[in-house]
């Protein structure tokens, strides 16, 4: 089992990174927010989780062994895969997912793509107890690290096309890019494409605790 990768980062996209590590690139899947403190050409070091099948060997990266816990134990519920584990830490943060769990938050899971009010009640049962909240302060708030910027041409295309490889259709996926956009139109002018994946992917978060009335 690979329990932790250290090596030099080679490349960072919107749902991958390949990190070098003994003359051997690794690709590793990851959330934007764990993708946005990797920066290509520098060291780094993520927590792992290796997925066995037998036509694969997958690795999941994350930054905070709080991130590897929480994806882990979300694997422990029936018709939870990882990317499915994945996309739910993409929306919600590790804390946000504890929180929701144990005040039996149906609404913010179906935020996830993939995961409809069947799925959520199902998950909410299986996990009961398993995922107390631990108090922690959650990072959607932080400010995250920046990455260069997009050239100007399909730079919203991009992002669309990273949610849908999380679980949204593309039209839901545009819908929630342009929402964004319409909200932070200071976006728009940075062309930054990580940076507007990770709002996107705030807002929905957001929308759920709104919704939710916590």
């Amino acid at each position: 089992m690979i329990a932790s990768l250290t090596g030099t980062v080679e490349y960072v996209g919107l749902d991958r990174a390949v990190i070098v590590s003994g003359g051997v690139g690794r690709l590793v899947f990851a959330t934007p927010q764990t993708l946005s403190a990797l920066h290509e050409g520098r060291e780094a070091c993520v927590h792992t989780h290796l997925v066995v099948k037998e036509d694969s060997l997958t690795l999941f990266g994350f930054a905070t062994r709080a991130e590897q816990e929480v994806f882990e134990i979300l694997l422990g519920a029936n018709g939870v895969g990882p990317r499915l584990a994945l996309a739910v830490l993409a929306v919600h943060p590790p804390e946000a997912v504890r929180v929701a769990v144990a005040q039996e938050d149906e609404k913010a899971l179906t935020r996830v793509p993939g995961i409809g009010p069947k799925l959520a009640k199902k998950i909410l049962v299986e996990l009961a107890g398993k995922l107390a909240p631990t108090g922690a302060e959650t990072p959607a708030e932080a400010a995250q690290d920046q990455v260069p910027a997009a050239p100007a041409e399909d730079w919203h295309a991009d992002v669309v096309e990273a949610m849908v490889g999380l679980g949204w259709s593309e039209k839901e996926a545009l819908k929630r890019v342009e929402a964004t956009l319409a909200a932070h139109p200071e976006l728009d002018e940075g062309r930054d494409v990580a940076a507007l994946l990770r709002a996107t992917l705030r807002d929905v978060g957001a929308a759920a605790t709104v919704r939710s009335g916590r």
